[in-house]
């Protein structure tokens, strides 16, 4: 079997450059092509991104020269990963599958249409089916905080009744330019426009279930990592759920996917963890200070919002669908 030929759009972003970095020598994965805005097409590479992920730029990406989004330039590679801004992913996604162009991406339009398989691997991979046969598909990843969460809830998620989220959200999840320094330096923003009612929706859908889901959304000044602290009903005993989530693997595992983190959730025991500066995972999550007191699961989540949020989770879905054989 050959390599999965791709190409990338929105890749001078603090995703797309994670994106590019997982992509560096990648056993199956051949990134080919690499896309930015309009007034960049034609650039090299290097002379177009301020690179902001650990090293440099990659020597095999730096002399790409950036085409455009239009569909007639992404007709010649398997598969289109997206990590386009929300308010243009719309239109440029639907062109592509439109023109016969397969799609992952990272943005919000479409994730919660019936048709459109919402993916968090090691949860609802079955999901993948959905698009099996078709001409061309979309598939989306869900919000990095919803990517987060599922993730830990996944080995319960059958147990779980109500639950109460409230999230710490690094700047990074607004993008590079996306909160002024002056608005979050020594602040917390206990509101983000839509990130509420997005986590209680797709947690829904990527469980499979109707959920009665209770969110609030903070911002805060963390550069990377997002954390919530959840309380979840639930009928199971403590140490059932310490059992659950330290053995808990799946289907990426089971297969040794390139991108997969062995231990998807990774038990921290200290008092005061997880901690984004100590424990912050490319692709696991950290669970800690777990307690079970009136029927409530107490649990202080914490994964990282680039890689496993979104950049780590458009690979490892790729991967997925490559060792299912939809690709």
């Amino acid at each position: 079997m050959g390599k999965i030929r791709v190409s990338l759009l929105g890749a001078t972003g603090l995703v797309g450059q994670s994106m590019i970095r997982m992509l560096e020598e990648h056993p199956f994965i051949e990134l080919v092509k690499v896309s930015a805005s309009p007034a960049k097409v034609g650039q090299r590479y290097c002379d177009s991104v301020r690179w902001v992920v650990g090293g440099g730029v990659p020597d095999y990406v730096c002399d790409m020269r950036l085409v455009s989004t239009e569909p007639r330039d992404h007709k010649d590679v398997d598969v289109v990963l997206s990590a386009l801004p929300n308010e243009v992913a719309a239109r440029v996604e639907d062109e592509l599958v439109r023109s016969g162009v397969n799609v992952i991406s990272n943005a919000s339009p479409r994730r919660m249409d019936a048709g459109v398989p919402l993916i968090n691997p090691e949860i609802n991979w079955q999901s993948l089916e959905q698009v099996r046969g078709r001409d061309a598909w979309l598939v989306k990843n869900p919000n990095c905080t919803t990517a987060i969460i599922s993730l830990s809830l996944a080995p319960l998620a059958e147990s779980l009744g109500r639950l109460f989220i409230t999230t710490m959200q690094s700047v990074s999840g607004a993008g590079y330019m996306g909160v002024p320094f002056l608005a979050i330096n020594g602040n917390v923003i206990p509101y983000i426009k839509g990130e509420e009612e997005k986590i209680a929706a797709e947690l829904g859908k990527i469980m499979g279930r109707e959920m009665d889901v209770h969110v609030t959304s903070t911002r805060v000044p963390v550069s990377y990592g997002h954390m919530a602290v959840i309380e979840a009903e639930t009928e199971l005993g403590l140490d059932d759920v310490v059992k659950a989530l330290g053995s808990f693997t799946s289907f990426p595992q089971l297969h040794d996917l390139p991108s997969a983190p062995r231990r998807p959730i990774i038990l921290i025991n200290d008092i005061d963890g997880p901690q984004p500066m100590r424990d912050l995972n490319p692709m696991a999550v950290s669970v800690g200070r777990l307690s079970l007191r009136g029927g409530y699961l107490r649990m202080v989540v914490l994964g990282d919002n680039i890689v496993r949020g979104a950049a780590g989770i458009t690979v490892l879905t790729l991967e997925t669908m490559r060792e299912m054989k939809i690709i």
